[in-house]
Parts: C-alpha cells; structure tokens; sequence
C-alpha cells in the first residue's frame, strides 16, 4: 500500500494532513525561515540545494525562497532566481540547465478538486511541472499544475501558463500565447 507522499509524487489523490507531510512542511518552514534570514547567499544556496531532490552546479536563488516538501525540486546546473520564490511542489518539479526566473515567479503543482465534497473531505492531488533548458520567465510568472515547457522558452513578465508549449518560444498574457518563434 503506497503512502501518502508516495500517492502524492505520483500525482494520484492523498491526503494532505497525514502526520508525515505536516512534519516535513514544518521541517521546511522552520529551515526556510533561518536560511531566508541569511547574509551569505552562498551558505543559503548551500542550505537549498540539500533540501532539493537534486541541485546542479551554480544554483543561485535570491532571498524569500519558499517551498513545501523540497524534496519534489529537480533543478538542473546553472540556475537563478530573484527575489520571492515559490515552488508549491506536491508533484515534481523540474527545471532544465542555464535557466533564470525574475521576482515573484511561482510555479505550482497543487490541484484542488472542483467538487466540493472531495474539498471537504480534504482530497487534494497535483500535476507535476517541467521546464526544460535555457529558459527565460519575468517577474510575477505563473507556472500552473501539469505544464510542460520546452527548450529555450521565454515567459513575459506577469503572464500565466495553463498549459504546455514546445521550444523556442516567447509567450505573454493570460492566459499566455506564443507571440514570436526564437530561431
């Protein structure tokens, strides 16, 4: 029988106040807390990355990072993001090589059910995110849950993504649409 966080990964129904999902967020909040306060953005991109199922080399994230499990974040080498982070991460998250993400961006894989019987009874399932490399997204970008994007994608700054596109692309709006081709 598969756990909680095992249905969760998998992106099947779970249970989301199961008595080992609350501890980790806890974990994680407390962690984030203390590396959020840091100085040193190397000691917190240190921090960051062992709490991430796996970090590249070259991880830089700026301060205000937030997440709730860590341990569903991929992220490939050479990776920065500015200011104010959120990487809701039920489902894998992962994100190429060479790819930076201005203020504000949040990507997240949470979905809650429209019936309001399974949201009462507290059901909630998710939708993994991938990114793949050299991809560019502006600040205040919304990944949402089942998305895919290509290769050597950009996202306008303020733009929401509902569903998946292909390489080289730049996209805006909301919801967003290819605007050019990038050769």
């Amino acid at each position: 029988m598969k756990t909680e966080r095992e249905k969760m990964t998998a992106g099947e129904p779970y249970q989301q106040y199961d008595e080992e999902l609350q501890q980790r967020r806890r974990e994680i909040r407390k962690e984030l807390n203390s590396i959020n306060s840091l100085d040193d953005n190397q000691e917190q991109n240190r921090r960051l990355a062992k709490l991430f199922g796996d970090a590249g080399k070259n991880l830089w994230i700026e301060t205000g990072v937030q997440f709730d499990y860590g341990y569903n974040i991929h992220v490939g080498d050479d990776f920065y993001a500015n200011y104010h982070l959120t990487l809701l991460d039920t489902c894998p998250i992962t994100i190429g090589n060479h790819c930076y993400f201005g203020p504000d961006v949040g990507l997240y894989t949470p979905v809650h059910p429209i019936d309001p019987k399974q949201r009462l009874a507290d059901v909630e399932l998710g939708k993994p995110i991938t990114i793949g490399d050299n991809c560019w997204f502006g600040g205040h970008v919304t990944i949402l849950p089942g998305v895919t994007l290509g290769n050597n994608v950009v996202v306008g700054a303020g733009s929401v993504v509902t569903k998946s596109f292909g390489d080289n692309v730049v996209l805006v709006g909301n919801p967003v649409r290819v605007i050019k081709n990038v050769e």
